[in-house]
């Protein structure tokens, strides 16, 4: 049940049993009460018709009468008083009941004879008394109800506290179950979040499904996604501690060599111009080293930023890769690597065009660095299902790279002792392959080339993935999303 339709209900108990208590109580005292009254009214006529037979005598009436009989009646229960025909007091038994030397006017001495009133503390009668048929007096007799009294009062006594147990008790039940219902649970749920807070284990209990329910289960959800996003912070700053460790360390050995020959320029006189030129080389080719280096370290920064957004434009699929393609001729000649290279791309494409560029050299490069002498390397660009199978080893299905029917495949391929499968999960993580092979990177290596080309693909909605075959070679499948209708009538670049 809701909360909101509980409290409500409980709102509504409070307000409308105590209401029915009182109300089956007060029927309770008022049948009661009525049952009394029947069995008191009987004695009380039984015992008046004793009195009026003693008191309807005319000689009791006389000035000089003696009166004996009646004092014999009255007593604390019962009083009585006479009249003479003027309404004048002749006798009282009673002096609060009726004063001595009292008289009633004609109205209040004819008023409401023969008739037996009850009142709330006594019943009074009043009857003429004749001689013949000659009106020689009044008696007027006053019952009191001291019992019945006593008995009501005992009652409204044992009604009020009866009700008051019952407020109580309502009181106390629905403040215990707004205690079981809301405060405990409330209290739980903050001390877990107290905890939470401090950094101890936070075990999820059971939650219903109210209101709390919900919010326990938000906080749940809550704290496992902080969680979650808390390891991969600690991750991300493991990886940019080894990052920058690792970075430094690449940095001093190039620092050092270009620190020992230029010292050696500068102190060794006996140098001759052969080796000038050797050293002067190789403090170039460092120094190239560590730009290469510092460059793909700030792009990689810039990259890992979800602050930082690529410019895009749009681009005419079969130029572009065209241009992507070329000039590799040369590199793969120095090395005597037979390319091969193919673009069938239709359709408008949305790029970065300098960070393509980033992507095809940093590709291109890592195969033809893994290529043995004599080998090959496949370039191609084909946005048609068809072309694929022609340029893929045996060993790459379609089904674990394809996703999007209108999409460019970018592919670089080649021969080679390929990548052990258990490290293929790996070869994205910035400086992985650095530190696994650091002695063998030639001078242009950084170790972060396939995570620069992974998060820069994935800037423009596409994917990377890599295949290898220790015994045949390594190939690498970048898909490009066609460019949306909304940029088609851009210029194209």
């Amino acid at each position: 049940m809701k909360i909101k339709t509980w409290l409500l209900l409980s709102y509504l108990i409070v307000m409308i049993l105590p209401l029915i208590a009182a109300y089956v109580l007060l029927a309770w005292i008022t049948t009661y009460n009525d049952e009394q009254k029947v069995a008191e009214h009987i004695d009380v006529l039984s015992e008046l018709e004793k009195t009026k037979k003693a008191l309807d005598e005319p000689a009791l009436y006389e000035p000089q009468a003696n009166r004996e009989t009646i004092e014999k009646l009255t007593s604390q229960k019962q009083s009585i008083a006479l009249y003479n025909q003027d309404g004048v007091v002749i006798y009282t038994s009673n002096p609060s009941f009726t004063p001595a030397h009292f008289g009633l006017g004609k109205k209040q001495l004819y008023e409401d004879l023969y008739s037996l009133d009850q009142g709330y503390r006594s019943y009074t009668y009043k009857q003429p008394v004749f001689s013949g048929n000659d009106l020689v007096g009044f008696f007027h007799v006053e019952m009191a109800r001291d019992e019945w009294v006593t008995g009501v009062t005992n009652r409204s006594f044992l009604v009020g506290g009866l009700f008051m147990i019952v407020f109580t008790a309502i009181y106390l039940t629905v403040a215990w179950l707004v205690n079981k219902k809301l405060n405990i649970r409330l209290t739980g749920l903050m001390n877990e979040m107290t905890a939470f807070a401090s950094g101890k284990t936070l075990e999820e209990a059971r939650t219903n499904e109210d209101e709390i329910g919900k919010l326990t289960d938000h906080f749940y959800t809550m704290s496992r996604e902080i969680k979650s996003a808390q390891a991969v912070i600690r991750q991300e700053q493991q990886a940019k501690e080894y990052l920058i460790a690792s970075v430094s360390h690449d940095l001093k050995t190039p620092l050092t060599s270009i620190k020992a020959y230029a010292e050696s320029l500068k102190n060794e006189t006996g140098l001759s111009m052969e080796e000038q030129d050797d050293y002067r080389n190789v403090i170039s080719e460092k120094a190239d080293f560590m730009q290469h280096m510092l460059d793909d370290l700030l792009t990689y920064t810039l990259l890992q930023s979800p602050k930082h957004e690529l410019e895009f434009v749009p681009v005419e699929g079969e130029e572009f890769f065209e241009m992507l393609i070329a000039d590799y001729e040369p590199l793969c000649k120095k090395k005597e690597i037979d390319l091969h290279s193919y673009v069938e791309v239709e359709g408008m494409y949305h790029v970065n065009p300098k960070q393509m560029m980033r992507v095809a050299d940093n590709l291109v490069s890592n195969a033809i660095s893994h290529t043995p002498h004599g080998g090959k390397v496949w370039i191609a660009a084909v946005s048609s299902s068809d072309m694929l199978s022609e340029w893929l080893y045996d060993f790459i299905k379609e089904d674990d790279f394809r996703q999007d029917a209108d999409a460019v495949y970018f592919i670089v391929q080649n021969e080679g002792i390929g990548i052990a499968r258990d490290k293929l999960a790996y070869v994205f993580d910035p400086l992985y392959q650095a530190d696994e092979a650091r002695n063998k990177r030639d001078l242009r290596g950084t170790g972060l080339g396939l995570s620069i080309t992974k998060q820069i693909i994935e800037k423009h909605g596409g994917n990377v993935h890599i295949f290898s075959d220790e015994k045949v070679g390594t190939c690498v499948i970048c898909s490009l999303p066609k460019q949306s209708e909304e940029v088609m009538g851009s210029e194209p670049y």
